[in-house]
């Protein structure tokens, strides 16, 4: 198939897509519903990307997207979720996390931002205040976008060399080439400490950015029921080689 033919079946997909999006958020008003979608990953994996094609066209009087900055003084004296609580999702409405409270899990520890023991309360609280959430009926969808060293490389240097993307590069970015291999080791325990059958890790393979932001987009309606949902243009089956739940033998 040729590039122009491909590009326009993106275009034609990712906008049925969208449309689900409309629909399934539609439900999540009228319901009353709490749809708490996290978005964590390596450094320029695309999970901004994929919130903003999450968010184009939703209603943003019944969905929000939390990126909160560094802690303050006082929130650093706080207990640590407590910052977050107060941005999860009211009654009707959508919030993507374009990163959470597992900035602790693995940026944290790496960088030195965090002690030992902050890190390991953490690991022990975190299934358990997620618990706390789903049993009180957030909807909670946990999303890891993944990329290989050599992907995240070319990425970086773009947003090095481009004016447009500098913005987004931060001391963390810099850092993720020479320290891959200690950010791998942290995800790998925080999949191993919080990842449960009913609060699961979804791993998103994010090389391709378009194919990933689409297959997320699946993951998320498939998971949720809404009434047009049979009259639907697009399929609702997740691609598994780009989308995949978390297992111990993947490590």
């Amino acid at each position: 198939m040729e590039t122009a033919d491909l590009k326009k079946q993106y275009k034609e997909e990712l906008r049925q897509l969208q449309i689900e999006l409309i629909r399934l958020q539609k439900r999540i008003q009228d319901q009353h519903l709490r749809l708490a979608i996290i978005f964590e990953g390596r450094d320029t994996a695309g999970k901004g990307g994929a919130i903003y094609r999450f968010t184009r066209y939703l209603n943003p009087r019944a969905m929000r997207v939390v990126a909160l900055p560094k802690p303050t003084e006082v929130e650093k004296g706080q207990w640590y979720f407590q910052r977050y609580i107060k941005e999860l999702p009211n009654p009707g409405e959508i919030v993507f996390f374009d990163r959470s409270w597992y900035n602790r899990a693995v940026v944290e520890p790496v960088m030195g931002f965090c002690t030992k023991e902050q890190y390991e309360l953490f690991l022990k609280q975190a299934p358990v205040f997620e618990q706390m959430l789903l049993e009180d009926g957030i909807i909670l969808i946990k999303f890891w976008f993944s990329i290989n060293i050599t992907e995240q490389k070319i990425r970086i240097e773009d947003r090095i060399k481009n004016p447009l993307k500098v913005w987004k590069l931060s001391t963390v970015d810099l850092k993720a080439q020479q320290m891959w291999d200690e950010f791998t080791w942290y995800k790998n325990q925080m999949f191993l400490r919080t990842h449960r059958p009913d609060n699961p890790w979804v791993i998103v393979k994010g090389n391709d950015k378009p194919v990933a932001r689409m297959e997320a987009m699946r993951y998320v309606l498939a998971r949720m029921d809404y009434p047009e949902k049979a009259q639907a243009r697009v399929s609702f089956e997740p691609n598994p080689e780009i989308i995949n739940i978390f297992d111990p033998s993947m490590i």
